[in-house]
């Protein structure tokens, strides 16, 4: 397994808004056995930011957060962590994981729901690049001209 690309998937994973997510978990027909290890738990975490990210860090605040592991039948162990409090979608990014480390499955799901789900995320993304973007006001300074 490559740790970049299962950051990637991931990322993707925890991402995802639900509804899309077990749209397309749904569509697959998939039944995978597994245990869970750690229930889905909701928790905080703090963020952490920096002043024009160059500046010193200071505390932003705080963030739900929800986690989960599990573990295949075939003892691959999956984990997630999604913002938010929904403990369904923890436990699916979970699995999802799980299977992505599998050879068999890693290949389907890459092509059948990751990639669909990073191509509609990209998509989300550049639509609000463009929104902001033309919502952009240059100002400038006028020199008098009493120097």
């Amino acid at each position: 397994m490559n740790t970049p690309q299962r950051k990637q998937w991931m990322s993707v994973l925890a991402r995802a808004s639900w509804g899309e997510l077990d749209g397309r978990w749904q569509a697959l027909a998939l039944t995978p056995d597994y245990e869970l290890i750690r229930a889905p738990e909701v928790g905080l975490a703090q963020v952490r930011a920096r002043m024009g990210a160059t500046g010193s860090q200071f505390n932003l605040g705080d963030i739900t957060i929800t986690r989960s592991v599990i573990r295949l039948a075939g003892g691959e162990l999956g984990y997630s962590y999604v913002c938010g409090r929904n403990k369904a979608h923890a436990e699916l990014a979970a699995v999802i994981d799980g299977l992505m480390q599998t050879g068999e499955m890693s290949e389907r799901l890459n092509r059948e729901l990751i990639a669909p789900l990073a191509a509609h995320k990209a998509e989300q993304e550049e639509l609000r690049r463009r929104q902001v973007a033309a919502s952009k006001v240059d100002f400038f300074t006028m020199v008098r001209g009493e120097d």
